[in-house]
């Protein structure tokens, strides 16, 4: 995210219709514009395969799931985020155009430049969200998943997927081998689906 110093703070519905004008999106905190940086090629991919691996189950669970584009409202005054990915399973969201305010998953893949905001005051914003069950991060640089998950007590309980030692060697064998959890969907696959084709020093096994 990067502030747009040329712009004036703007009223929520001023950021609305201002943005609606716009070729390109922008995320809006606190009165202030910020620019949607573009991702690497492993940002992108990752994404791509969450979607792939997880929009069969999403349909049969008859919930939505939306990618990069789809606004989240955490309050009709802001602020306004564009997650990675988010699933959607509240009927409200679904005849929506602007975008969506009862998510219950939110997927950021983490880059060098928004990892700090994304683990911190992103989520400190998401949390307020009261649909919201699970808050996921993904690392585009080492194979690893961080999920937030809500208990029904509201506390956040916390589980980390990866191999051992995420900055050692590892083989996409060894990730086929290791399974990660989405408790708001009730999705368990491996670490492979995730970073198919993805080059950060994963070693092919012999064959």
């Amino acid at each position: 995210m990067v502030a747009l110093s040329d712009q004036p703070p703007l009223s929520p519905e001023e950021f609305l219709a201002w943005e609606a004008q716009q070729a390109q999106r922008h995320e809006y905190l606190d009165g202030q514009i910020y620019g949607m940086s573009g991702g690497t090629l492993p940002h992108n991919a990752i994404a791509v395969n969450l979607v792939a691996g997880l929009r069969d189950w999403v349909r049969q669970r008859k919930c939505r799931l939306y990618v990069n584009d789809a606004k989240v409202f955490i309050s009709e005054k802001g602020p306004f985020f564009y997650p990675d990915l988010v699933v959607t399973c509240d009927p409200r969201d679904f005849n929506e155009t602007q975008g969506l305010r009862h998510p219950c998953l939110i997927i950021e893949v983490l880059s060098p430049s928004t990892q700090a905001f994304d683990c911190s005051e992103k989520f400190r914003h998401y949390r307020k969200l009261d649909s919201l069950q699970e808050y996921v991060l993904v690392a585009s640089d080492r194979p690893a998943l961080d999920c937030y998950y809500r208990r029904e007590s509201r506390v956040w309980e916390f589980e980390s997927y990866g191999p051992p030692d995420p900055n050692g060697s590892v083989t996409i064998a060894d990730l086929a081998a290791l399974e990660f959890q989405l408790k708001s969907l009730d999705f368990k696959g491996p670490l492979a689906m995730v970073y198919e084709e993805i080059a950060f020093g994963l070693n092919s096994p012999p064959g």
